[in-house]
Parts: structure tokens; C-alpha cells; sequence
């Protein structure tokens, strides 16, 4: 269907109307139609749903949800158990994220766990540490923990070993744990190593040898404060710390002190690099003289706008000619293909003279106007009914078929409506 003949159409059954009541309401599409046109969408929500559940089945599902050894992760790779049990045998255990919280929650009987895979914490952040805490245990260390905190150990690599290690030292804490296991388990493989560590000197006590001078766990001093360096963090993790002496070494260590910190370094706690940015090169007078300068924009537009008045409303000097309106509406139909919004468009109009035509008020139903259309010309009322309501064009020969169906149905009803001229003897013929 072309759009001129969309045009002619619109032209013929929505033209302009003498008194026609207001407009009716159009026919929307069926559940039929709507679920149609709602089955790609459907099909794209069932692979959107096929592909969710085919990545929760590949990570496991979700067993790996959540921050690694944070203190409230009840999940695999969380430390929730260790944290719970401490708090039940009185230790203090608050969470941390930044430098300044651990200050601020540190007491002068405290013991601080670090756990930074991500090295947010650098030297001078271990130095803050040393200041505020009686014991850091640090689980994982990298090169800046060791070099700030323990000189005398260095990286060794992963453990290797297959079985539970004995503890071979008399720190305590090893001599109660007397074996542990620290290789990861299936789920906490991706976020712990499991470290060990080599003593080359100084007061470093290595426990728990897993190879030659190589120790899943070594302590020693600094500055007056006890370090602690635990090689992996399966250790503390929940689906780790029942395993072997785990917990034991884990409950010994970290319940030290009265109060425990559970320091997980963000983000925020990395230092400050790179070159100032605009806010540090301005100067301090511009931001008031700029604020200034809005707020004296703001009060001559208000004074401008109060001495012109108020805006007047004035007609463009342009004439657009209905057949155009017309013409161009109908190409806007015809790009879409939106058939059945241009037929309830030319039901409208058909509708509103059918009303007219017939008497009915202006607050009358299409399906009353219909019935009324049926009565008053003989026809069919299943045939007006699917002609001025139910009827939908699959394309443009059932459109422009509509459309005639229409035009036919009118005057059909004038002529059914206009009184017949009166006979020879003045009355109307019958």
C-alpha cells in the first residue's frame, strides 16, 4: 500500500466531520497479537536465563561469592567461623578496610590480622601498624610486609606438601596446633597461595618445615612488636580451618590480645602518586569568585526576564495544509507498517460519523454504534461488528479493504438514516 493511497484513505474516512460526537477509543491489539510480538523478546530472556545458570554451574555455584577471608563471609573462602569463635571466647573482633579505622578501633592490648593479596598497603602503612598494634599477624605478606616487618624472612614459594606438617618449634601456638594443613582446597585455590617462607636470620622462628629452611608459619619481633607470618590463608578460611590443627593455630594466634582488628586494606589506603590535579593547582579565590560570578548571572537573567514580561504566544506565519498532514502521517504509517494503528485511526473517524448518523449519544460505546449500524441497515451484526471493531489487516490489500468496507458501511447508513422524498398525494412513500 502506497502512502498516497494511506493518505486518500485517511482523507476519506477521517476527513473533516459536521457535529460528529468525540472521538472513540481504539481498538487495541489482542493478547493473540501482543504475545506475538513478544516472542523474540521471550526467546532472548530464555538464552539470558540458559547462560546464568550455565555460569553458575561452571564457578560452582557461587561458591566463590564474597571477599576473600573477610571476618562476616560466611561462604568457602570467608573467615566467619574463626571470627565467631574468637568472639565467643571474649576477644573484641572489629572489621576494618582502612588505616584510619584500625586506629581508631585499636586499644593498647591489640592484635591486628593483614591480609592484602591486592598490595594495597605499602611501608609506610605497615609503620602506622607497628604503632597501634601489640601483635600484626599478617596472612600472605608480600615483599613490602616482609621487608618492612621481617627483615630476616623472604619468599619461598608454595608449599609442595601432601600431608598435614608437623609444627618442629616451641612457639605455643605451633606446639598446641602440633600439625597443620595449608594447601588450598578446591574452592579457596583461586585466592590463597599458600606460601612458605625462609628464615635467614635474626630472631625469625620458623614451625611447620615444609621443605628444606622453607616454614608455613614463621614469628619474630619488631620495633617491640611480635609478627606473626602465616604462608596461607586456607588456614583461616571456613572451608579450610576444620582441617588437621588449623583451627587451633588460628584460635592461639589471633587470640593474643583482648582486642583483634580483621584489616582487609582497600583501596583507599593506597598511596597518593602521580602529578596534582586542578583542584590542587587552583588557587583558593576562584572557586568563591566563580560561585559569585553564577550567582550574578542568575539575578540579571531573573531582572532581564521581569522587565520584558511575560512570553507571548504567537502563531507561526505558516499554513499547513490538512492534505499534507494528511499525506505525511500516512508515510510515517506505511514506513512502520503500523496497519492496525492506521485502521483504528479510520475506524475513528467512521465511528464518530456512524454515531452521528445514527442519533446515539455522544457517550455511546463502538459496541452500541455497531449494534445501531446492524439494526439500522438490515445488515448482518456479526459483519458491522467485525468491520467496525474486531477486523485486523495482516496487509495492505486488507487495509485498503477495510477501508472500502468502511466507506460502504457509511453510506449505507446515510441512506438508511434520510427520510425518503414525499410521494405525489404529499406523503412520504413508504
Amino acid at each position: 500500500m502506497t502512502a498516497q493511497g494511506t493518505a486518500q484513505t485517511l482523507e476519506r474516512d477521517t476527513g473533516a466531520a459536521p457535529s460528529g460526537p468525540s472521538e472513540a477509543a481504539a481498538v487495541s491489539p489482542g493478547l493473540r497479537q501482543v504475545g506475538r510480538k513478544s516472542i523474540p523478546w521471550i526467546v532472548l530472556a530464555a538464552i539470558a536465563v540458559f547462560v546464568a545458570l550455565l555460569g553458575v554451574l561452571l564457578t560452582g555455584g557461587g561458591a566463590r561469592v564474597g571477599v576473600p577471608m573477610d571476618a562476616a563471609n560466611a561462604g568457602p573462602i570467608g573467615a566467619k567461623a574463626v571470627a565467631q569463635v574468637l568472639r565467643g571466647q571474649g576477644v573484641a573482633v572489629h572489621s576494618a578496610t582502612t588505616l584510619s579505622q584500625v586506629e581508631d578501633a585499636a586499644t593498647d592490648d591489640t592484635t591486628v590480622l593483614v591480609f592484602d593479596p591486592a598490595g594495597n598497603l605499602d611501608s609506610s602503612g605497615y609503620d602506622r601498624l607497628t604503632s597501634v598494634a601489640s601483635t600484626i599477624v599478617v596472612v600472605e605478606p608480600d615483599f613490602d610486609a616482609l621487608n618492612r616487618l621481617a627483615p630476616h624472612v623472604s619468599a619461598a614459594g608454595a608449599v609442595s606438601a601432601a600431608t598435614p606438617i608437623a609444627s618442629g618449634c616451641s612457639v605455643p601456638a605451633a606446639v598446641r596446633a602440633e600439625t597443620i594443613d595449608p594447601t588450598p582446597t578446591e574452592t579457596t585455590k583461586d585466592v590463597s597461595f599458600a606460601g612458605s617462607f625462609r628464615v635467614d636470620g635474626g630472631d625469625a622462628l620458623g614451625c611447620f618445615r615444609t621443605g628444606t629452611d622453607r616454614y608455613s608459619f614463621v614469628t619474630t619481633r619488631s620495633d617491640g612488636r611480635t609478627i606473626d607470618l602465616i604462608g596461607s590463608a586456607s588456614i583461616l578460611m571456613n572451608d579450610g580451618v576444620d582441617r588437621a590443627g588449623n583451627a587451633a593455630l588460628a584460635l592461639s594466634v589471633l587470640g593474643q590480645h583482648r582486642t583483634l582488628v580483621w584489616y582487609l586494606p582497600s583501596i583507599d589506603d593506597r598511596p597518593v602518586t602521580g602529578p596534582p590535579d586542578i583542584g590542587a593547582l587552583t588557587p583558593g579565590w576562584v572557586t568563591p569568585v566563580v560561585i559569585l560570578l553564577v550567582l550574578v548571572f542568575i539575578a540579571a537573567a531573573f531582572w532581564r526576564g521581569r522587565r520584558f514580561g511575560p512570553l507571548v504566544v504567537e502563531n507561526l506565519p505558516i499554513v499547513v495544509r490538512a492534505g499534507e498532514t494528511r499525506e505525511g502521517r500516512a508515510r510515517l504509517y506505511q514506513r512502520s507498517s503500523a496497519r492496525l494503528r492506521a485502521a483504528d485511526a479510520l475506524r475513528i473517524g467512521a465511528v464518530g460519523r456512524l454515531a452521528s448518523a445514527t442519533g446515539l449519544p455522544r457517550a455511546a460505546t463502538a459496541v452500541e454504534i455497531a449494534d445501531a449500524v446492524a439494526a439500522a441497515t438490515g445488515r448482518d451484526r456479526a459483519a458491522v461488528h467485525r468491520t467496525l471493531i474486531d477486523a485486523v489487516p495482516r496487509t495492505d490489500a486488507d487495509l485498503i479493504a477495510l477501508s472500502d468496507d468502511l466507506a460502504e458501511l457509511e453510506r449505507a447508513t446515510a441512506a438508511a438514516a434520510t427520510p425518503a422524498p414525499p410521494g405525489p398525494t404529499g406523503r412520504m412513500d413508504a
